[in-house]
């Protein structure tokens, strides 16, 4: 039973919603090994309320502080370029009802078209990017839109103002000096300590990748990158985030490569603490 936790809302009798689930089952932009598309569908799948409950660590109970509704998948029967203007548009509107996108992936090129779809109403935005890899080449294979391209194409377009990337460990020089020109702050995975603070001065809109974690914590992605963070890292990161969170996404779940639903329990707890804390803006002691 897809329902969240029990938190889940039935969006036509609660059309104000606060918190909007928005599935992209695509990977068409994978490099390596496909399954990513198959990702929205294990994470609704292992949410069931049977297993888990509605409240965060830090008290929140997604079930009576907050509306949250499953809006489903885009279309991504069409083409890239038509697949990524319905992310784009619907996260749009979203946000421009007031309402906080959780976005479902998918590989990571769906970050880009979701961040303009932000930007339609936070012109002023920061980037919290956890993931193995920086995502900023400037192409792949001759793909400027590849699932390692997204940050480089944000950047580009001046989407954001401060992108802060945590968990990187397979830099290479090209984006090192790509992220020297736009000032990103870069905190490589074997700076990462239990008891990170990071401060935001504008809307933060946060795009996480499951092999932020080392593969232990999250076998079911594509890139399997040992040296990775653990789960209670990353849970410490968001809880202590000192930030208005108005958007996020979590991308290139592999259910294929999955063993035992971990990694998708890891996305769904996620999608619930990343929640909890967006609507509670005081983060813990």
């Amino acid at each position: 039973m897809t329902d969240f936790g029990g938190a889940l809302k039935n969006h036509s009798l609660y059309p104000d919603f606060v918190l909007g689930i928005i599935g992209v089952p695509f990977d068409e932009k994978s490099s390596f090994i496909r399954g990513a598309a198959a990702g929205p569908a294990a994470i609704r799948r292992v949410s069931t309320g049977k297993t888990y409950n509605a409240d965060t660590e830090l008290e929140v109970d997604l079930a009576e502080e907050t509306v949250l509704v499953d809006l489903g998948d885009v279309d991504t029967s069409g083409d890239a370029d038509k697949t990524f203007g319905e992310i784009e548009k619907t996260v749009a509107e979203v946000v421009n009802r007031g309402a906080i996108p959780i976005i479902l992936g998918g590989d990571h090129s769906i970050t880009y078209p979701a961040v303009k779809g932000m930007a339609s109403r936070f012109k002023c935005l920061d980037i919290l990017h956890l993931d193995a890899h920086p995502d900023m080449y400037k192409e792949l294979y001759g793909d400027r839109l590849s699932h390692a391209c997204p940050l480089a194409r944000i950047l580009e377009d001046g989407l954001v103002k401060q992108l802060v990337q945590v968990g990187q460990r397979s830099f290479t020089p090209e984006q090192r000096e790509l992220a020297r020109k736009y000032g990103v702050k870069t905190i490589e995975a074997w700076k990462v300590g239990d008891d990170l603070i990071l401060e935001f001065k504008n809307p933060l809109y946060i795009s996480l990748d499951l092999d932020v974690f080392d593969p232990a914590f999250a076998p079911g992605v594509s890139h399997h990158e040992p040296g990775g963070l653990t789960s209670r890292q990353v849970f410490n990161l968001i809880h202590h985030l000192r930030a208005t969170i108005v958007g996020f996404d979590l991308v290139e779940l592999n259910p294929t490569r999955d063993v035992s639903d971990i990694t998708a329990a890891l996305a769904f707890k996620l999608l619930k603490e990343i929640a909890g804390r967006a609507i509670k803006p005081k983060p813990a002691e």
